[in-house]
This record gives structure tokens, C-alpha cells and sequence, in this order.
């Protein structure tokens, strides 16, 4: 909790110093002429969403709940994961907790999420990917070839590590220490997570399934296209479809990399620049444009975390009627 502390309190101080360096008065000012395109990015997300909800139930492989609990869930998990600081992984499991409580078996909720965040990292990866071989096609200077391509490796590594920890039995840790905490504490239920990793082997064998999900998740990631293309356009800056798609797969990118700072607080802010500069897009344009990406996220975000809330609420109620009775 330290860590979460000092790093929203250090990710939040970068982004007031880049702002303050490259200008408040002129960010600001971006910002408020790109207002009126923010309803639109909303848009555009809520269909991210929606499709990455359909990938998820896609990799968990239950038809049950409906889709619509489906994109609820995910609208919360995002939400969690973006405006709280819990490493990108807290909404995951809120996910899995919530699903379960649905009516799925708790070790297919686990192994179904996990393998939709792994189907979720290898698309960006390979969007990255895209957006590497676009600027590469596009771009007559090469100078920024070792920090992309450097950044690249490290992010095929991490994925490459996911995966084999994935085969080798990374669930089969979690078995284990549930099952070892059961002694300590023997009211603990070690049955939603029994079995866990052989749900998961047989998630990844559905060949079909992952190719679906694949998709459908490569298709969300290119939608940010027209979401960068959108802001910027309504700043007054001119891009080409294919400058977009290379500033909204490698900014995200950067995003990621920032996954242990709440929010990717500064981390996002720095990676738009860096991108944004290799089109002579200034500094004061790629931060104000990180701050659209940051208005609709609260935009999506806060109502996500209340309803997370209001959910969490009903439940309590129900379990306090149950009890009384």
C-alpha cells in the first residue's frame, strides 16, 4: 500500500511538472477545443469494451450469464484496474469474484479470465507490432528504432514468461496455497480455485475459441485509432490514419509499461510525447491529448466504481435478509 502511495504521489507530480513545463494555460486550452469530440471517444470506448466483454465470455467459454452482465463486468473491471491502485490486476480479480457469484464455477471464471488477459496482452503486442511496421514504412528517420524496438523485447519477454509460467503450472501455485491456508483457516473453501489449471489447459486447446477472442480483441485495440485521429483533428492538428494508428498503439504500449504507477500516471503523459514528437507533434498537444484519453477514462470510470459499489451493496443487503431470517 506504500508502494501504490509514493507511486500516485510521484506519477501525479510528473504529470503536474510536464504540464506545468510545457505549458497549462495552452494544454489547457487543447483541451477544452477538443470538448466537444470527448462524447464521441466515449463512444468509440464504450465499443472497446463491449467487444473486449464478448472476448472475455468468448475465453471463459460458459454462454451464462448474459452478455449484458458480461459488459457490466467488464466495465468494472476496467474500472478498478484504471482509478485504483492495485497494479492493473485488482479488477481482474474483482472480475472473477463477481462472475462466480453469477453462477460460474469459480476455477473456470479464474482459468477464462486468465487466458482472456493473456489473449489481451499478445493482441498489443502484436498491435504494437503493427504500429512498429507502420512507422518503419512511413518515417524516413530511423533514430527512434533502439528505445521502440528495445521497449518491443522486453514486452515480447514479459509475454513469453506469462505464458510458459502458464504451462508450467503458475495455478498450481495458487491451488497449492489455498489449499495449505485451509489448515490455518479451516473455513476457507478451496473449491473455486481446485482445479484451476487444468480449466485453463482446456480453455487453451479450444483452437476456435482463442482465434475469436484474438480477433475480436484486435479490433478493440484499432478502434483507439480513430479515437487519437478524432482528438487531434479537433485540436487543429492534421494526422493521417496511419500517424494515428502509430502514436495510439505505441502510446498505449507506453501505457502498459507503466502498469505498476496508478493510472500510468505520467508514464502515458511521456509516452504520447515521445510518440507524438516523431510527427512534430508538440509537447503541449500529445499531453492535452493525454488528457482527453484521461477525461473519458473518468468519464467511464466512476460510474464504473460505483456501480461496482451499488452491486457490492445489493449483495450485502441480500446476505443481511438471509441471515435475519
Amino acid at each position: 500500500m506504500k508502494f501504490a502511495i509514493l507511486a500516485i504521489v510521484v506519477g501525479g507530480a510528473a504529470v503536474i511538472g510536464l504540464v506545468t513545463w510545457f505549458g497549462a494555460q495552452a494544454i489547457g486550452h487543447e483541451v477544452l477545443q477538443a470538448g466537444w469530440a470527448i462524447p464521441a471517444t466515449l463512444a468509440l470506448h464504450l465499443v472497446q469494451l463491449y467487444l473486449s466483454a464478448i472476448a472475455w465470455r468468448i475465453s471463459v467459454g460458459i454462454r451464462l450469464p448474459k452478455m449484458r452482465v458480461y459488459f457490466r463486468l467488464r466495465w468494472i473491471r476496467e474500472a478498478v484496474n484504471s482509478l485504483l491502485p492495485v497494479a492493473q490486476m485488482g479488477g481482474n480479480l474483482v472480475g472473477i469474484r463477481m462472475l462466480a457469484q453469477r453462477g460460474v464455477p469459480g476455477a473456470v471464471a479464474g482459468a477464462g479470465t486468465t487466458l482472456d488477459l493473456t489473449v489481451e496482452a499478445l493482441t498489443q503486442f502484436l498491435w504494437t507490432m503493427a504500429g512498429i511496421a507502420v512507422l518503419t514504412a512511413i518515417s524516413s528517420d530511423q533514430s527512434w528504432k533502439p528505445w521502440v524496438q528495445g521497449g518491443l523485447i522486453a514486452m515480447g519477454i514479459g509475454l513469453a514468461g506469462f505464458v510458459i509460467a502458464q504451462r508450467a503450472g503458475m495455478l498450481r501455485l495458487i491451488e497449492g496455497i489455498a489449499s495449505r491456508l485451509q489448515r490455518v483457516f479451516p473455513g476457507l473453501s478451496v473449491e473455486s480455485v481446485r482445479g484451476l489449471h487444468a480449466e485453463l489447459m482446456r480453455l487453451q486447446a479450444n483452437r476456435p475459441a482463442l482465434a475469436k477472442a484474438t480477433a475480436i480483441h484486435l479490433v478493440a485495440w484499432a478502434i483507439g485509432t480513430f479515437e487519437v485521429w478524432l482528438a487531434l483533428s479537433a485540436m487543429g492538428v492534421t494526422v493521417t490514419a496511419s500517424q494515428a494508428l502509430v502514436i495510439e498503439s505505441l502510446g498505449m504500449a507506453a501505457r502498459s509499461a507503466g502498469f505498476v504507477v496508478p493510472g500510468a500516471l505520467g508514464v502515458q503523459e511521456a509516452g504520447f510525447i515521445l510518440v507524438c514528437g516523431l510527427f512534430q507533434i508538440h509537447p503541449d498537444t500529445a499531453i492535452a491529448l493525454s488528457m482527453v484519453k484521461r477525461v473519458r477514462e473518468l468519464a467511464v470510470g466512476i460510474p464504473g466504481l460505483v456501480a461496482w459499489q451499488w452491486s457490492e451493496g445489493k449483495r450485502l443487503v441480500r446476505r443481511g435478509h438471509v441471515v435475519r431470517d
